[in-house]
């Protein structure tokens, strides 16, 4: 029932249901048919163990531990010094093939030599002084800028912008080889294997 409201001129009627703000109705989505065009199968998530959520791989990506940020700082052996070159003159007791095909990247590390391939520093070379895991940059001795007081300072280069030409070799670098070699030739004679049967 509308409201008395009293004035000096008297009283009159005010109604002030019409004022009231009313919520706006919501008319449902008709149901979304699916397009004929796509093929669900393909479009199916394999592996369910990871999220394709924008926000959760950014946060696992920023929050990821040491030992992830390792394999994530990794870089392509160099093609055009060819992969043999990357490696000392007597390395490993390993086939000539593990070097031109079945190592293509490794995680980087102090003292492997590098060239940077993209970027204003394209085309320098140099060794691996830091892999700064916090940044997700590796610093390269005399790729350096001047501050305003005169300091040099390291800069950082994204590990994805690097080839290496030559590696650090020691017992912990060659179990790492030996172990991506036998993957790869494992995973291609499963290939073959699909292929013929």
């Amino acid at each position: 029932m509308p409201r008395l409201k009293f004035s000096t001129l008297g009283i009159y009627w005010r109604d002030h249901i019409d004022n009231v703000r009313r919520p706006r109705q919501r008319h449902p989505r008709p149901p979304s048919t699916p397009d004929p065009s796509l093929n669900t199968a393909e479009m199916t998530k394999i592996n369910t163990n990871f999220s394709s959520s924008r926000r959760k791989s950014r946060k696992a990506h920023f929050q990821a531990p040491s030992s992830v940020r390792r394999v994530i700082m990794s870089a392509p052996l160099s093609k055009e010094k060819s992969t043999t070159s990357a490696l000392p003159p007597n390395p490993i007791p390993l086939n000539s093939q593990l070097t031109q095909q079945q190592v293509r990247s490794i995680p980087l590390r102090k003292d492997d030599e590098v060239i940077i391939k993209r970027g204003s520093n394209k085309g320098r070379e140099g060794k691996i002084v830091a892999c700064y895991r916090l940044k997700y940059v590796i610093h390269i001795e005399r790729v350096t800028r001047e501050k305003s007081n005169g300091q040099s300072v390291p800069i950082g280069i994204a590990p994805s912008k690097v080839e290496v030409t030559k590696l650090k070799i020691d017992k912990d670098r060659e179990s790492i080889l030996e172990r991506i070699a036998k993957g790869r030739e494992a995973t291609k004679k499963k290939s073959e294997a699909s292929k013929k049967a």
